[in-house]
């Protein structure tokens, strides 16, 4: 598990525009049961998530349609709860970074880490945009 100081600026990277933070596997079922739609992103230290995924999925929210919820959860962190968002994920398997678009609990749309990693962050969020233009 990653020490606490490492990984809480990558946290608040996401938490600062209004993420909420999910640190146990009820608090996943919870926010998958909330009605409406609900984004998932499972953050990690990999310099994929910095690059790619946390400021893709920040410019996303600049769209008139967003997620209802908006959540992330921590792998090597907080182990618990990752596992649980995972489950929701399936049948992709777990990967780091990743970013998951539920609606009234169900899996709608999923960027796994080979759609992410190599990517700007910008075709992530354009990506995440025409999701949420769809589902939202």
């Amino acid at each position: 598990m990653y020490p606490a100081e490492l990984v809480k600026p990558m946290k608040e990277e996401l938490t600062s525009v209004g993420f909420e933070e999910l640190q146990t596997p009820d608090q996943v079922d919870n926010a998958i049961k909330k009605p409406g739609t609900t984004l998932i992103v499972v953050n990690s230290v990999c310099g994929c998530a910095a690059a790619n995924a946390r400021p893709g999925a920040r410019m996303s929210l600049f769209n008139d349609k967003k997620p209802d919820n908006l959540c992330t959860v921590f792998a090597g962190f907080d182990i618990d709860a990752t596992n649980k968002a995972r489950s929701y994920m399936v049948p992709f398997p777990p990967s780091s970074p990743s970013i998951a678009l539920f609606k009234d609990g169900e899996l709608v749309h999923m960027l796994e880490r080979h759609h992410i990693e190599g990517r700007p962050a910008e075709l992530i969020a354009e990506n995440l945009i025409e999701a949420y233009n769809e589902y939202c």
